[in-house]
């Protein structure tokens, strides 16, 4: 039977760490297509303390949570236990995208990893309803290895190729709801590149 939890406490956020990737689901304020996405890297998410979490988010092929927070900020973040232990557990909250040029941005970054490249912006999450479920239907998996392939693609990316990325397919959602603005900066000037 799934619990409500008052917190994130001591036992969750260890569960939190212990998860290879988790999802990301949004949906604008009316019609339009409901997203879910899925995201890597473990060292791109954090628990900043009892209501409130954050992840790294990294450019890709769209930007609907972008959209979707700019519209109305509700957000979910689920982590599937894969392992012995079957467990689901759901964060709702109100979220926002802090851009690399925000004087808050720095101070979130230090709570991730630094190997990454083509970092878009941090999203937080002011956490409001804490519940997991049992998860026995999903089934258990063994993590082979995380795939490096998002980090190796973005080396190879030009300021040039982000710029067009955001001019086209991360502006505006698949519903054409606004995303990234113009003057998002580029990833270069966020990350040293190799």
């Amino acid at each position: 039977m799934g619990k409500v939890f008052e917190r994130i406490d001591d036992k969750l956020r260890t569960f939190i760490e212990d998860q290879p990737m988790f999802f990301i689901g949004t949906a604008p304020s009316s019609g339009g297509h409901v997203n879910v996405s899925p995201k890597g890297y473990r060292d791109t998410f954090a628990v900043l303390d009892e209501h409130t979490v954050a992840y790294l988010d990294l450019f890709g092929s769209g930007s609907e949570t972008i959209a979707h927070l700019r519209d109305n900020g509700r957000i979910t973040v689920m982590f599937c236990s894969f392992g012995r232990v079957a467990r689901i557990l759901r964060l709702f909250g109100t979220g926002r995208v802090v851009r690399p040029d925000s004087a808050e941005f720095e101070t979130l970054r230090s709570h991730f990893g630094t190997g990454h490249t083509g970092i878009r912006a941090v999203v937080t999450v002011t956490v409001d309803r804490i519940a997991d479920s049992c998860g026995w239907s999903v089934p258990r998996l063994d993590l082979v290895e995380e795939r490096p392939v998002l980090d190796e693609a973005h080396l190879r990316r030009t300021d040039a190729d982000f710029a067009r990325r955001i001019a086209g397919d991360n502006s505006v959602s698949i519903d054409g709801l606004p995303a990234l603005e113009p003057d998002h900066p580029l990833p270069s000037s966020v990350t040293a590149r190799g």
